[in-house]
């Protein structure tokens, strides 16, 4: 079976840290025997996109694929502009954050083979209903947990202080660090170290996850955060905003809080998970939903043998 991934290219997608996710599903595919080759679709808007279209036929003719994956639902039209190879298309919440998304992907969900929604809330929000279609996060790399004290040493964080893990970008206005702060004006503590999730490796993320107090979370929007999944992996601390699928991914979860936009309780929740300083169960959590790599991949192998032939 050959499977071309299509992906937005915009960021080196696949081999940036922020598509880190699609290589690494598209490599456990590989794993279970799936020829996956990629495609990165570059450029900005509905013009950029449709730039890629002669480039891509060309690619679909040298690779010969039996199925096209699309991630994000720009992706997704580009694909279905072709009729020869069935689409299947991951839908990953930008899709519905705007009128223009919403209309082009519930459009080229109707010419997909299947849809595969990461979590409910992107499926009930689509203006038009794929005919067939599967809820499923993306999955997570889960290696060998690391002693605090050993990964603290390593990233060189300060053993005297709270360290607290931002889940994004500071300048990533999605993310909120504006809560955040709030947050942390009402605690008024002068040993918190708040950690921007920005400029490091995979492998010093991971680090972060195993040695951090808590991970920071307070979001105004997201599909079905790898961050939060990833977090949880590692038995790290959580407090997030209750957006997406954040609550059902937590439900169950220790020392770990779902809280509203109100700076008061974030930082309430922040104050409850320093006071315990305990770890949690997210690890648990993780393995009982089956959101590692290898398991995501075994049903995203499955939907693609039910398309096929």
């Amino acid at each position: 079976m050959k499977v071309l991934l299509v992906h937005s290219g915009n960021a080196v997608a696949g081999n940036s840290e922020k598509y880190t996710f699609v290589r690494e599903q598209g490599e456990s595919l590989r794993v279970l025997g799936v020829d996956i080759g990629y495609f990165s679709v570059v450029g900005k808007g509905v013009i950029g996109y449709l730039s890629n279209y002669r480039r891509l036929q060309m690619v679909i003719k040298e690779f010969q694929p039996d199925l096209i994956h699309a991630h994000f639902g720009l992706c997704g039209a580009l694909c279905v502009m072709q009729s020869k190879v069935p689409i299947v298309i991951t839908c990953h919440n930008g899709e519905t954050l705007s009128w223009y998304g919403n209309i082009i992907t519930s459009l080229a969900i109707q010419r997909a083979a299947h849809t595969i929604c990461v979590a409910q809330h992107i499926y009930d929000k689509l203006y038009l209903k794929p005919k067939s279609y599967t809820i499923k996060p993306c999955g997570i790399e889960m290696t060998d947990m690391i002693d605090k004290t050993a990964a603290q040493h390593v990233m060189n964080l300060p053993k005297d202080k709270i360290n607290i893990l931002f889940g994004g970008a500071f300048s990533n206005l999605r993310k909120n660090v504006a809560l955040a702060n709030a947050a942390l004006n009402i605690l008024n503590r002068d040993d918190i170290n708040l950690i921007e999730m920005k400029g490091f490796t995979r492998e010093q993320v991971t680090l972060l996850y195993n040695a951090c107090d808590m991970l920071l979370l307070p979001t105004k929007s997201e599909g079905s955060p790898q961050v939060l999944k990833e977090a949880m992996a590692y038995n790290c601390p959580i407090v997030a905003t209750d957006v997406a699928d954040i609550a059902y991914l937590l439900d169950g979860v220790s020392n770990s809080y779902v809280t509203t936009f109100d700076p008061a309780d974030v930082a309430d929740k922040i104050q409850k998970v320093i006071a315990s300083g305990e770890r949690t169960n997210g690890r648990e959590r993780i393995l009982h939903l089956q959101l590692t790599n290898k398991e995501v991949a075994k049903t995203i192998k499955t939907i693609y043998e039910n398309i096929l032939p």
